[in-house]
């Protein structure tokens, strides 16, 4: 998905939600400031997004073997384009989405369960979820994981919205300029939704379904004030009062809510998306492999959940994470019992390439309305 930083539009992927964290001040000081522990002669690369290499996400891997070295990346196309030409990394952190396309191109190695200490506490629902087991074996630790679905300001939106929570407010003409759709083909996906396809049905949409489409695309790229690209510029315009509602992810509510701004995260009628990720071993890095398994067990440990749901507002695939966190930090999240949210929110799955590839295809015809 690379348009612009964060956000990339790429055959087997979608958005990543890390900006956010990208020197927040709960990770305190930056990596490139970080003094190194003595290393092994071949030290642990990790291919990662911005703002997740940083010691308080793994700190028993660093006090065992110091930091890592990092690749960052905008987007998991870039990670297997940049694997596949040759780098040697040890660990990736791809979404459930894109894992598939890491071991399509055999760059991906199993994962011996047997050798996470974390493993037996990670939610069940998501030890089988697609993507993490491939072609019946385990290709990803999941981690992390979030929502997908509307922020708003509740003082500036009716009443009529509140009541009856909609993603039709992106498609709705009393609202024209003061929305802001996100730049991303889930908006086909959006479209598809309201017009009453089955969730699982909007991600396989093509050919005459697809155009169908077209008519709440146009309307939603002309009603929205921006299309935006980077969550800061979406969460300064809806501080400001610039915009009243936006596509987001779970963090910009309590964004906005810890600066004492009003603001609520929507729990739309047509159902909400929710997104995970996780750690995947690779086959073409030159560290011990032990160290691989160290840094995902760390990764995969309650402390390290703890520091998502407290700074962030995402949930953490160790269910532990949400008995050690700060019972106000999760009662934040609107999140009461994760197993269930995971059965009934949509979950975005892989979506085969030349289907996503017709759906970023039209989004990009629409979006250029815009302009």
């Amino acid at each position: 998905m690379n348009r612009i930083h964060f956000i990339d539009k790429m055959i087997g992927g979608r958005l990543s939600r890390r900006e956010i964290l990208k020197g927040a001040a709960m990770f305190g000081v930056g990596v490139a400031m970080m003094p190194r522990l003595a290393q092994a002669a071949e030290a642990l690369t990790v291919m990662e997004w911005a703002g997740y290499d940083v010691e308080d996400l793994f700190k028993p891997f660093v006090a065992k073997h110091g930091m890592p070295n990092f690749s960052i990346f905008a987007s998991e196309d870039e990670a297997l384009q940049k694997v596949r030409g040759g780098f040697a990394a040890d660990v990736v952190h791809p979404c459930n989405y894109s894992v598939g396309r890491f071991v399509e191109a055999k760059l991906a190695a199993p994962i011996d369960t047997a050798r996470l200490s974390n493993w037996k506490d990670v939610f069940p629902a998501l030890q089988t979820a697609e993507g993490v087991i491939v072609d019946g074996q385990v290709m990803m630790a999941p981690a992390d994981w979030g929502n997908s679905s509307i922020a708003y300001r509740p003082d500036l939106v009716d009443e009529e919205f509140k009541k009856n929570e909609s993603w039709s407010i992106f498609y709705d003409e009393k609202y024209a300029g003061r929305v802001s759709m996100i730049d991303n083909e889930v908006a086909v996906q959006i479209a598809g939704l309201l017009l009453g396809y089955a969730p699982e049905k909007v991600f396989k949409m093509a050919g005459e379904e697809l155009a169908a489409t077209k008519p709440l695309l146009e309307k939603a790229v002309k009603t929205s004030r921006f299309l935006w690209s980077a969550p800061t510029e979406m969460q300064q315009a809806l501080a400001s009062g610039e915009i009243v509602a936006a596509y987001s992810w779970n963090d910009t509510a309590k964004n906005l809510s810890s600066q004492g701004i009003p603001a609520a995260f929507a729990k739309p009628k047509e159902g909400y998306f929710t997104w995970f990720c996780g750690l995947t071993l690779l086959n073409t890095g030159k560290a011990e492999q032990a160290a691989a398994y160290d840094f995902i067990d760390a990764w995969l440990s309650p402390e390290t959940g703890k520091v998502l749901i407290e700074g962030s507002g995402y949930g953490h695939a160790n269910q532990k994470s949400f008995e050690v966190a700060d019972k106000a930090a999760v009662a934040a999240m609107g999140i009461t019992d994760p197993v269930q949210h995971m059965q009934t929110a949509i979950l975005f799955p892989p979506i085969p390439s030349s289907v996503l590839a017709e759906q970023i295809q039209l989004w990009d015809e629409m979006k250029a309305l815009k302009k």
